[in-house]
């Protein structure tokens, strides 16, 4: 019987593949094909597939309460909201179902703040090729070049500037300007890293502006880059920050965290029927707990290393340009090499792997991948890339 697939609006390019199950580093199709998974849902499933932790949360979370309204609180939003916050440098979250829309949070909670304590300040700057999720408002805070004529009129507002630039940055500030907001890595633009220096300048820039400084961790955090969170390695403290992907491991969770200077959200301001429900939270609360166990999280540094070492010697063998990114968040430039007809030619030999741009290949396991598995998919890729040298 062949499968149609015509009632499903085709959105993305997709294989005429079913996927039916997963566990680990491995998800099987419905003629009982494996595929060793390194794009894990795009960073979503930071424990792999069906990770027992996961599925017992889920087992028993649902047995008892799956959701009593937003407008009650429930344990496990209570319980994920305190390890969020003794792990960060925040005082107070606002779970949300996905990164858009905990980044559209995080602007509605700046311009609020901006309406209060800045005069109705409400621009925010932002970089180019930034990604910040596909609502209208954050489509519009993005710096994607295929974005701008797309479903106009845009939110106004954003100003996005080169990044990694600081005097540029400096030069769009005005008396109208509220807050800087960036990824710490920038995914979809091929895991390019902000510097150090550039973070750290942006945030001397932003409190002598007296702005606020956002950090939109929705693929960097929950451990991605071997600390829990990005802004750790950058030794940098925003004034908030976005979670989404790898906190539900899976389920749809996202969450806005911030300090109490900044939080000025009042009842009706923020909400969603299913904003911190507690199935998810309990999802997202085995997620944290299994990476704050001693050791984990130095073995997803580990593991990182191991990876980029593997990607740098492939590179050099095969004709590719350099590895960047950190912890289990990387690329390589393919250079003249078409990334996408890799990715492709990959699938077909079982292995998922991600072209975010025409020159670059984006890999982002499980943060329980193993150097076996790393070895596989280092052989497959090598494989791959050899065709083009017959």
């Amino acid at each position: 019987m062949t499968t149609k697939f015509d009632a499903i609006m085709p959105i993305v390019p997709r294989p005429d593949v079913v996927f039916v199950a997963g566990a680990g580093s491995w998800i099987t199709d419905e003629q009982g094909h494996s595929y060793l998974d390194f794009v894990q849902g795009w960073a979503v499933n930071a424990l792999g597939h069906g990770h027992p932790a996961i599925i017992e949360a889920l087992r028993r979370q649902a047995a008892q309460l799956i959701n009593p309204s937003p407008a009650f609180y429930n344990r496990p939003m209570i319980d994920l909201a305190d390890r969020l916050i003794a792990n960060s440098v925040f005082d107070q979250v606002f779970f949300a179902n996905n990164g858009a829309e905990a980044n559209e949070g995080a602007v509605k909670l700046a311009r609020k703040w901006g309406a209060l304590h800045r005069d109705g300040a409400y621009k925010i700057v932002t970089f180019e090729n930034g990604f910040h999720g596909r609502t209208l408002a954050m489509m519009s805070a993005s710096g994607k070049p295929a974005w701008e004529t797309l479903f106009e009129p845009k939110t106004p507002g954003f100003i996005k500037v080169p990044y990694n630039d600081l005097d540029a940055v400096a030069a769009a500030i005005d008396d109208r300007t509220v807050a800087v907001m960036l990824e710490p890595i920038q995914g979809e633009a091929g895991v390019i890293p902000a510097t150090t220096a550039f973070a750290k300048g942006l945030r001397k820039l932003t409190r002598e502006k007296r702005l606020l400084l956002i950090f939109d961790e929705v693929q960097t955090g929950i451990g991605r880059t071997g600390s829990l969170f990005a802004y750790q390695h950058l030794d940098v403290e925003p004034d908030i920050m976005t979670l989404g992907k790898g906190v539900g491991g899976g389920v749809p969770l996202a969450a806005l965290l911030t300090t109490k200077a900044v939080s000025c959200f009042e009842p009706g301001d923020q909400g969603g029927t299913y904003n911190g429900n507690p199935l998810v939270c309990a999802v997202g609360l085995a997620v944290l707990d299994t990476l704050l166990r001693p050791g984990i999280l130095e073995e997803v540094h580990a593991r990182g290393r191991y990876l980029s070492q593997g990607l740098s010697a492939v590179a050099k063998r095969r004709g590719l340009g350099k590895v960047r990114g950190r912890g289990l968040l990387l690329a390589v430039d393919t250079l003249q090499r078409n990334a996408t007809a890799i990715a492709a030619d990959a699938f077909e030999q079982g292995l998922l792997i991600n072209a975010p741009r025409p020159d670059t290949l984006r890999f982002m396991p499980a943060l329980t991948v193993s150097e076996v598995e790393i070895d596989r998919m280092l052989e497959i890729l090598e494989v791959i890339l050899s065709f083009g040298d017959a």
